[in-house]
């Protein structure tokens, strides 16, 4: 248990059941009346935002969280099956509790955040950026290359993403997981 006080950016806690990570907090001393912590949270499993007041001394039940790194090895009908880079044992995640799961690729390492009391996964980030070579794309005419105009490409793990004009099949590009938008060439 922690004091409402002691909320920092980051912290994991169990209300009514659901886990909440807090990505945004503040203290707040009004003029009249008690203190609080205005909070602003995210649900682990359907990744909904509230806004949580918690009064200054009241009692919260922190969850102990690891971030572990594990190696994406193949996608089957169960979900995407990892490993641990440690211990080398196995686990079976579902897809939709990966963020960025549409830029996978085999070998990639991915951060698991895991519930160290029940060792149950959360969820799991891939990393900003990847690397991912264009396998298809219209080709590229020379001197295309002063609008900011974007065509679609698709990625050697079959996700389809919009790059520039002057990109063209074969070209490795580097692009961002949380968006799904091009970057820049890879170097």
């Amino acid at each position: 248990m922690i004091n409402a006080q002691d909320i920092k950016n980051g912290t994991c806690i169990r209300i009514d059941g659901q886990l909440y990570f807090v990505i945004e907090f503040l203290h707040v001393k009004p003029g009249k009346g008690n203190t609080f912590m205005r909070t602003t949270i995210k649900n682990v499993v359907d990744g909904r935002v509230l806004e949580r007041r918690f009064n200054i001394g009241e009692k919260l039940e922190d969850v102990r969280v690891e971030r572990r790194p594990y190696q994406f090895l193949y996608k089957d009908d169960m979900g995407c099956v990892m490993m641990n880079n440690e211990t080398f044992e196995q686990v079976t995640i579902i897809e939709s509790v990966i963020n960025g799961a549409a830029f996978m690729k085999e070998g990639d390492t991915l951060e698991v955040v895991i519930d160290a009391d029940t060792e149950t996964v959360l969820y799991a980030d891939m990393p900003t950026h990847v690397v991912l070579e264009v396998t298809y794309t219209e080709p590229g005419i020379k001197g295309d290359t002063a609008t900011n105009t974007l065509k679609p490409a698709t990625m050697e793990n079959g996700s389809e993403i919009r790059v520039p004009l002057f990109i063209n099949a074969g070209e490795k590009i580097k692009v961002d997981t949380r968006d799904g938008s091009y970057v820049e060439r890879a170097k």
